[in-house]
């Protein structure tokens, strides 16, 4: 049987038969020893400078890294029934004590500086990780010292004049097509594209869905405003849902949360405390008005609306609430809780991203440009998924034949 990486590279897509090569080997290395530094994940020094040439090569290029990975990710999609694929962003923080890496982006803020990564990772319904079926790297430009100060109300006049296109949250709607693209190579699977509250964007909304076997599901950040079926507003998104009846209550496990930001009073930023709490589930069809700010007119959508929420929250705590926005059936309590089943596994994808920054710490790369970086992220990224994917078929298959998944090579 071929060893994991052989069969995630094939066909490799580097246009040199010896950059393939060199590719496998990486990866090979990498595998092995995935929390290693990249000299002690080699065995010579010939070894380690081969690596560093691999990726300061003008060939090399993070998106030729992970095309062979994407295939391979369709691939085992092809194999599965239901195919659950979570987008989300993360912030690579590169800031270094004394020279800083070329080519680095500010961060939160301009004392930070790194790349930003988002991911779009396809999941069985148990949460096994299928691999990535698209992944976009890039930093911020520095902003320009010479450019006329703007105020926060002119700022947010120009972000709202400049079209979708044009904004780097456009990542969230392009995430969506990537998965309808999924859809069309597998047409015998129901691909859903899963997305936290960042995602909330109208335009992901207006997408259209060309295909039945491709759904989408958002967790609200919006309360937005809800149209009757003579099309004038009549409620805000919680107040309609709040008129539906309870479907069903369940009891779920809370964990602790430490505020991550002082004195950021946002409800969902913070301090909570771990607890079992009683949620109620409310679902409805809702039609959301467009928003008046958009540039260009788009239409009113039509979609389905599911509401978790913490009927009694202790006192002083903020109550656990989830509001899903979906194109999946709600006709029955069996889909709504299917729903909010699918919902779950996106937590999968930070999980991932757990395991490429504490468990491949890919941050510590001590590399002096950011494109090397970046190729080294692209590598890591196969590496993560290979790390979680199987941990977690370990899990689900404890008695598995560890031949079966060539384990000797991580």
């Amino acid at each position: 049987m071929p060893p994991w990486f052989t069969e995630e590279l094939a066909p490799a897509a580097l246009e040199d038969k010896r950059l393939n090569e060199r590719f496998e080997e990486i990866l090979e290395a990498l595998g092995k020893s995935p929390h290693a530094s990249i000299p002690a994940a080699f065995g010579g020094r010939a070894e380690l400078k081969a690596a560093y040439r691999f990726c300061d090569n003008d060939k090399v290029t993070p998106q030729k890294i992970l095309q062979p990975h994407h295939h391979a990710t369709t691939k085992r999609c092809q194999q599965q029934k239901i195919v659950l694929c979570a987008q989300e962003s993360s912030a690579l923080d590169f800031t270094r004590p004394q020279q800083q890496v070329e080519g680095a982006g500010p961060l939160a803020c301009s004392r930070r500086l790194g790349a930003f990564l988002h991911l779009n990772e396809a999941f069985t319904e148990e949460g096994t990780p299928l691999g990535a079926i698209d992944a976009k790297l890039w930093a911020r430009e520095e902003p320009d010292p010479d450019a006329p100060k703007l105020s926060q109300v002119e700022k947010e006049k120009k972000r709202l004049a400049l079209p979708i296109e044009e904004k780097e949250s456009f990542r969230w709607p392009e995430g969506i097509r990537a998965v309808q693209q999924l859809a069309r190579d597998c047409p015998e699977t129901t691909c859903m594209s899963l997305s936290d509250s960042e995602g909330d964007i109208y335009e992901l909304f207006a997408e259209p869905k060309p295909m039945d076997n491709f759904h989408w599901i958002v967790r609200a950040c919006h309360n937005r405003v809800v149209l009757n079926k003579q099309g004038a507003p009549v409620s805000a998104l919680r107040d309609s849902l709040l008129e539906q009846a309870v479907l069903f209550t369940n009891e779920i496990t809370v964990r602790s949360r430490p505020s991550l930001i002082p004195k950021d009073e946002r409800p969902r930023n913070k301090t909570r405390s771990g607890r079992r709490a009683t949620v109620e589930v409310r679902a409805a069809l809702v039609t959301l008005k467009s928003p008046t700010t958009k540039r260009q007119a788009i239409r009113s959508v039509t979609v389905h609306a599911v509401w978790v929420r913490e009927s009694e929250p202790p006192t002083g705590e903020v109550p656990i609430e989830w509001i899903l926005l979906t194109t999946l059936p709600i006709s029955t309590v069996e889909e709504v809780a299917t729903i909010i089943r699918y919902y779950t596994v996106r937590w999968m994808i930070e999980v991932y991203f757990r395991t490429l920054k504490s468990g491949r710490r890919i941050e510590e790369r001590r590399f002096e440009t950011l494109e090397r970086m970046l190729v080294c992220t692209a590598i890591y990224l196969i590496v993560a998924w290979r790390t979680l994917f199987v941990c977690r078929l370990g899990r689900g298959c404890p008695d598995i034949d560890c031949a079966i998944l060539g384990v000797q090579y991580l």
